[in-house]
């Protein structure tokens, strides 16, 4: 096994562990914050990675960043109840923006030893390169799944954040249309055509940029 597949695996098990139950905890934290204890009660305001396990987005996850180095996944989706948050919708927008802001934070923690490291390359030569590499990887993983969820489309993030701040009554009229039709959107934006989508050439640049940024490359 090579060392570069050796620290992407690493990289993926850290996220499963670490990354994705920080940006559950985080949407729950946000909720019961705002009143809403649905996900307190049900176990889910935790940082335990065994209550945010979904198996089907993790394994999607280790498939997709260790095949194609572009990592797609999910955990199980927080339980909110909208009716409960204060601030209405914009406390709904603030309950989806805590997610990915989550992974936002745990990127640029990471970000800043490699940039400190990469200001002095004669301490960096002394840290092991797998050990680099899982860090870069981590950052970058998060930086996706950051850009990613915030897409304005249900089911991600991004949308409800888009609904606090269209006019109310167009909100209204579009948000039952996109949340049934949601997923399929995403699918054609980011799969159609395969390997160069729109949706992949909107968001890519965004992700190298704020990834070049972080770590400063």
């Amino acid at each position: 096994m090579s060392e570069d597949l050796v620290a992407r695996v690493l990289a993926v098990a850290i996220m499963l562990l670490v990354g994705f139950p920080v940006h559950e905890f985080a949407h729950a934290l946000a909720a019961y914050r705002l009143g809403d204890s649905t996900a307190k009660h049900l176990g889910r305001l935790t940082l335990n990675p065994i209550a945010h396990f979904d198996p089907l987005g993790g394994i999607l996850l280790a498939v997709t960043f260790i095949g194609s180095s572009f990592g797609f996944g999910w955990a199980k989706p927080t339980p909110v109840n909208p009716n409960n948050l204060e601030g209405g919708r914009y406390g709904e927008a603030i309950v989806a923006a805590a997610g990915p802001i989550s992974n936002f934070i745990l990127a640029v923690i990471v970000a800043l030893p490699l940039r400190y490291l990469g200001d002095n390359p004669d301490l960096a030569q002394q840290i092991p390169a797998l050990v680099l590499d899982v860090l870069v990887f981590f950052v970058f993983i998060n930086v996706v799944l950051m850009v990613f969820n915030l897409f304005p489309v249900p089911p991600l993030d991004g949308s409800k954040v888009l609904f606090a701040f269209l006019p109310p009554r167009l909100s209204w009229q579009w948000r039952p249309i996109l949340e049934q039709y949601g997923f399929i959107l995403l699918l054609l934006l980011f799969f159609f055509p395969p390997g160069d989508s729109i949706g992949g050439r909107v968001i890519s640049p965004v992700i190298f940029g704020i990834f070049r940024f972080l770590v400063g490359v």
